[in-house]
């Protein structure tokens, strides 16, 4: 139960890091003028436009604005949460 718990709070804590690179990601969209070929930009847009592109396909654009970052950040952000509640609640319940 305890390696359980300790996943749980893992995948928690990689969904807040990906939460960060995908902030990162949406910044620097709204500065046309990068150099997306640059390998340290191209790392960013190669993890974080599948997930993405996901929620692009939910919301069109609305008046040239993509406003599908704010439902990933709410479904990452549910999702962190989830498993940080289960996390902690395992661990309780262990002692």
């Amino acid at each position: 139960m305890d390696v359980v718990a300790q996943v749980l709070s893992v995948l928690s804590r990689t969904l807040e890091i990906y939460s960060l690179i995908l902030l990162v990601r949406v910044l620097l969209s709204w500065f046309p003028n990068l150099d997306w070929s640059n390998p340290v930009l191209s790392s960013v847009s190669s993890i974080t436009d599948p997930y993405l592109n996901v929620f692009r396909g939910l919301i069109p654009p609305i008046g040239g604005l993509d406003l599908s970052a704010i439902l990933a950040f709410l479904a990452l952000s549910l999702g962190q949460q989830l498993l940080g509640s289960a996390s902690v609640s395992m661990m309780a319940s262990m002692y």
